[in-house]
């Protein structure tokens, strides 16, 4: 059998699950998937997306390491920047950057993780 990788999901440590869902569901737009806790009083695993894009987000002292950086390419990188920029959230104010790679929106959130939203230069 011949070795297929099927998809790469990011584990980003978060530490306040209403800080998170403000970032992830209300900010960026993604959707909770599905949420895990062994009790109701115990850490929670859970898993956003947004179309392509699928991100776990883990209160769990051993998933994960605050500050981690992902990168996601996409297309309409300046349709997304105008759309979370309509939004006004008050911690973060993203601008478009351009380099060799291409133009992104750089977001951090609550937590110090980063995601670096790209559109490649064809």
């Amino acid at each position: 059998m011949t070795v297929t990788f099927r998809r790469t999901v990011p584990v980003l440590r978060v530490f306040d699950w209403a800080k998170a869902h403000a970032f992830y569901v209300t900010y960026l737009g993604c959707a909770v998937d599905w949420e895990h806790r062994f009790a109701p009083d115990l850490p929670r695993y859970a898993q956003v997306s947004r179309g392509a894009l699928v991100l776990h987000l883990s209160e769990h002292h051993g998933d994960g390491t605050p500050g981690t950086a992902v990168y996601v390419e996409l297309d309409g990188v300046r349709e997304l920047h105008a759309e979370l920029t309509a939004k006004e959230y008050p911690y973060l104010r993203p601008g478009l950057e351009e380099d060799e790679i291409g133009l992104s929106v750089t977001l951090l959130d609550p937590f110090g993780n980063q995601i670096r939203l790209s559109q490649p230069v064809d």
